[in-house]
């Protein structure tokens, strides 16, 4: 049976007499990505830091790895891993001495530190630049240096507050394959990000946040499904065949230069079945059947009314 690891109940935070956080609820289950989307200001960043211990929250309860975080801070500290949304390295040390330093402050045993060092350098392609200082690292470097440091006390629960920020593609998606990784070892990532293909690529469960208050929360799929545009596109082999198909699907939208047909559905395979049963009673038939969602960018957009560009 899957486990919670974060529950959050009520949770409010103000300052003075901005409400930030509005009685939000929510759950992350053990072992998977929960995201947390929203613009600039909707309160991501204070969540993440009452969740781990940085703030108090004004009221609510949440239990973090089984602990309550306002009555067992210790313990929730002692279960988790941070990174912010920028890199908590010292440029003047070297990459092998940030780790290190890491190792002393931690419960890790002396015996052991070296070990750690080397499989965190290794495991995140450092080896060779472990002797360097970290001012010289690239931006993705320093990120994964980054996150190499907050694993040295093998945490089970990882909070990430926009980990990609900045980062080229070729970083981000190197990161991404950290994270993956990550939760096939059985670690809960708690992530926050503006970079909504980030969500979509990683996220069991996504949770929208806009004005302190979550407007909602489901798989990445089922808020897609919550947003109006879903069709089936049909692609032709003639022009001919393309307004035969257009007399018979009335409600469809026509790109005449593809030979294509848009037709509305909800893309399920009851509504795809009819469709092709249509098809086939007026002896037509497509080149290409494919179905077409909204995207995270549509549901940010329907849910918060702020375009991903605006948001940043």
């Amino acid at each position: 049976m899957t486990t919670s690891a974060i529950t959050v109940s009520g949770l409010r935070k103000a300052y003075k007499d901005k409400v930030v956080l509005d009685g939000i609820d929510f759950e992350v289950r053990a072992g998977s990505v929960f995201s947390l989307l929203g613009p600039n200001g909707a309160g991501k960043t204070t969540t993440v830091n009452v969740l781990t211990t940085l703030m108090r929250a004004d009221g609510g309860t949440v239990r973090v790895a089984g602990h309550d975080i306002a009555t067992e801070a210790k313990a929730v500290r002692a279960a988790i891993g941070v990174t912010g949304q920028f890199a908590a390295v010292d440029e003047l040390l070297t990459g092998q001495e940030n780790l290190q330093l890491m190792v002393d402050l931690s419960r890790v045993p002396a015996q052991d530190g070296k070990r750690v060092v080397a499989e965190l350098l290794e495991r995140f392609e450092l080896t060779e630049s472990a002797a360097k200082p970290a001012s010289t690292y690239s931006g993705g470097m320093r990120r994964k240096l980054d996150l190499a440091m907050t694993l040295v006390g093998n945490p089970r629960i990882i909070f990430l507050d926009e980990p990609t920020t900045g980062l080229d593609p070729r970083s981000r998606h190197t990161m991404w394959a950290i994270i993956r990784d990550l939760v096939a070892d059985g670690v809960t990532i708690f992530l926050t990000t503006q970079y909504l293909e980030e969500a979509d690529q990683l996220a069991d469960r996504v949770a929208v946040l806009d004005g302190g208050r979550l407007v909602a929360d489901g798989t990445p799929d089922e808020l897609k499904r919550q947003i109006p545009g879903t069709h089936i596109r049909l692609r032709f082999s003639s022009a001919a065949e393309l307004d035969a198909a257009a007399r018979v699907f009335t409600d469809a939208t026509r790109e005449p230069e593809a030979l294509a047909l848009r037709v509305p559905g909800d893309g399920g395979t009851k509504s795809l079945r009819a469709l092709l049963d249509r098809l086939d009673e007026h002896s037509l038939s497509a080149e290409e059947c494919s179905v077409h969602t909204p995207d995270l960018d549509d549901v940010f957009l329907a849910l918060t009314g702020h375009t991903t560009e605006a948001a940043k």
